[in-house]
């Protein structure tokens, strides 16, 4: 009864906020308009400066493991291999593919990943976690268009790599966390004015991104076939994440080094997929659908998924 107690106090916050941004948006309090802006702001804005204020604050010889990167690297690009193979032995057109593949394993790590490890690690976990998805963006990147270019290889490659080099070195995301290692490995202070500045903005950051999933969420968004949707979702929430979990379990990683990696892997699709499937020639209507569908069930899953890793070495009451 207490690892369900303590898995509700983790998870119940997180899609608390999910749900009020799905209330204020029916009740007319926010828009689509006020949504697209605060997205910006976001992605631009509040979460390359958060990732870049507590990576930059951060003790590297406890917050950073090399192992634990390597380790989701390789299970990400098995992740994304294996939801290929799936597509393309399931006989999907090539415009599906990549979309389905993509769906399979792209997780929305920031909106979504981000507040749920702070619900469970609080700051600690944050910050390992914060290193971490600063590694893997630019792999998750490099796969969401691979997966891609092998499905339609012989269409505008030129294209592809042009887009592939633009999200490598324009992706905020990244930028903020390499400027957060840089400015850590420098070894120069964040105090004063600057680190209370930085934590007042930073602070709405994560409701702020909550608010935003929830208020863009729309069932009537599900278009195209359902059942590759939900091929898709089920490889994401369950699949990809005890792929995770077959793996690391045996490293005999720290409970939360096993925890941030199962969770970060167990998130639901993210949004950027749908801009892929857009760009290089995809299906945006399934990729629509996978994101509504694994971000409807994701509350399920990683509830289920925090009560196995209680059980497994026992989550943290927060």
């Amino acid at each position: 009864m207490q690892h369900f107690l303590n898995t509700l106090n983790i998870i119940l916050p997180v899609f608390a906020v999910i749900t009020l941004g799905v209330i204020l948006r029916r009740i007319g309090l926010i828009d689509q308009t006020f949504l697209q802006q605060i997205n910006r702001l976001l992605y631009y804005v509040f979460l390359p400066l958060l990732l870049f204020y507590k990576i930059s604050t951060a003790d590297f010889a406890t917050s950073f493991s090399p192992r634990l990167t390597l380790a989701m690297i390789a299970t990400l690009s098995l992740g994304a291999l294996l939801s290929y193979a799936a597509a393309y032995l399931l006989g999907y057109p090539p415009e599906d593919r990549g979309t389905f593949s993509q769906g399979g394993f792209r997780g929305n790590l920031a909106y979504v990943g981000l507040p749920i490890i702070m619900s469970a690690y609080g700051d600690a976990g944050f910050t390992r976690a914060g290193l971490l998805m600063g590694c893997l963006v630019p792999i998750i990147n490099v796969w969401s268009i691979l997966v891609h270019i092998m499905a339609q290889r012989h269409q505008q490659p030129e294209r592809h790599w042009r887009l592939i080099r633009h999200q490598l070195l324009c992706n905020p995301l990244i930028l903020g966390a390499a400027a957060g290692i840089f400015w850590n490995l420098a070894k120069w202070p964040v105090a004063g004015v600057a680190e209370r500045s930085l934590h007042m903005v930073t602070a709405a950051t994560l409701p702020l991104a909550l608010l935003t999933i929830g208020g863009v969420f729309s069932p009537r968004q599900l278009q195209g076939d359902l059942k590759q949707a939900g091929l898709a979702t089920l490889f994401k929430l369950v699949l990809f994440p005890m792929l995770n979990l077959l793996i690391l379990l045996p490293m005999h990683l720290s409970t939360m080094d096993l925890g941030i990696a199962v969770l970060l892997a167990a998130t639901p699709t993210a949004a950027a997929s749908y801009v892929m499937a857009q760009e290089l020639g995809g299906n945006p209507r399934l990729a629509s659908s996978i994101i509504i569908l694994s971000t409807l069930f994701s509350a399920v899953s990683v509830t289920l998924l925090l009560l196995l890793l209680s059980f497994l070495q026992g989550m943290p009451a927060s």
